[in-house]
């Protein structure tokens, strides 16, 4: 596992994208140091979106949840300051950027870190695996039970432990000691089929 802090993160929302008008409904983080998660943060957001019925019927999330929650802008700015420069990851992280992107501009703030995505290197180091759905990942690998797919923290802690096993795969098999945040930005950039030869250059760099 990565040694410096990594900001592991997952949101639900009210669609596809926010270019489309969607908007988050619920945002987990969990916080990587050392191999161990250190800190949580976990909240829904009322963006006065509603939910449509197929997304409240997979994320339990309905709009009477939602009343009572914190505005969204307040979520904001609290999960920002959590996270702070904590370089980020999430599973399948084009959408989860979009959305941390997206929410932050709203209250004025910007991300400066790099996004990883364990989808993306799951995909390059366990080419094996079933399907690289995150739960299904999870499963496969035997790692633990988080709690209820498709709510924010129960999918952060999920991609924080497979983040761990694709850590310990890269340092056990493939002999690379330190597996930083940027060398996973490398590695989730390189065609699939080379792979092997980018953890051998890697290796004897």
């Amino acid at each position: 596992m990565p040694a410096e802090r990594i900001a592991v993160l997952d949101f639900e929302t009210t669609g596809l994208a926010p270019a489309q008008g969607a908007r988050a409904t619920e945002i987990g983080v969990a916080m990587l140091e050392g191999g161990r998660i250190v800190g949580r943060y976990q909240s829904l957001m009322n963006s006065g979106v509603r939910v449509p019925p197929f997304i409240e019927q997979l994320t339990g999330i309905s709009n009477a949840m939602l009343r009572d929650a914190p505005p969204a802008a307040q979520v904001m700015h609290e999960v920002a300051d959590f996270v702070g420069d904590a370089p980020l990851l999430a599973h399948n992280a084009s959408f989860d950027q979009k959305f941390w992107d997206a929410e932050l501009a709203l209250v004025g703030r910007q991300r400066r870190q790099p996004f990883a995505c364990s989808l993306l290197l799951a995909r390059r180091l366990l080419p094996q695996a079933p399907s690289h759905k995150l739960g299904v990942l999870n499963r496969w690998a035997r790692l633990p039970d988080t709690g209820q797919a498709h709510r924010a923290l129960a999918d952060a802690e999920m991609a924080a432990n497979l983040l761990g096993f694709m850590a310990t795969l890269l340092r056990e098999r493939h002999g690379i000691p330190r597996v930083s945040h940027e060398l996973l930005c490398r590695l989730q950039k390189v065609p699939a089929a080379k792979i092997g030869l980018a953890l051998l250059q890697v290796r004897e760099a």
